[in-house]
């Protein structure tokens, strides 16, 4: 088992399952089915927290998308007008 000093290559350990180190000691945790909640309270959590997180955020994501729906808006009803009969006659347009 006692290795010895290689001045080459270091500490020999031993031969492959006998490297010389103790013995592995694997603990295992176990906890009764009975015991375990993992759904507790995540209803509750769910609703509070994405109505703190809306609150956060809505005044980052909501003015970009009121100013991009009233512009887009303002184009569909000037697009609208100017294909018309009066917004032609107003552009001088004639067919």
């Amino acid at each position: 088992m006692g290795g010895h000093l290689d001045p080459k290559n270091g500490v020999y350990l031993g031969w492959w399952g006998d490297l010389g180190s103790a013995p592995q000691r694997i603990t295992t945790y176990s906890m009764s089915p009975n015991r375990q909640r993992p759904l507790a309270g995540t209803a509750h959590a769910a609703v509070f927290n994405v109505f703190r997180r809306f609150r956060h955020q809505v005044l980052y994501v909501a003015p970009p998308f009121i100013a991009a729906y009233a512009i887009m808006n303002w184009a569909i009803e000037k697009n609208e007008y100017v294909n018309s009969k009066p917004g032609r006659a107003e552009a001088g347009d004639e067919e």
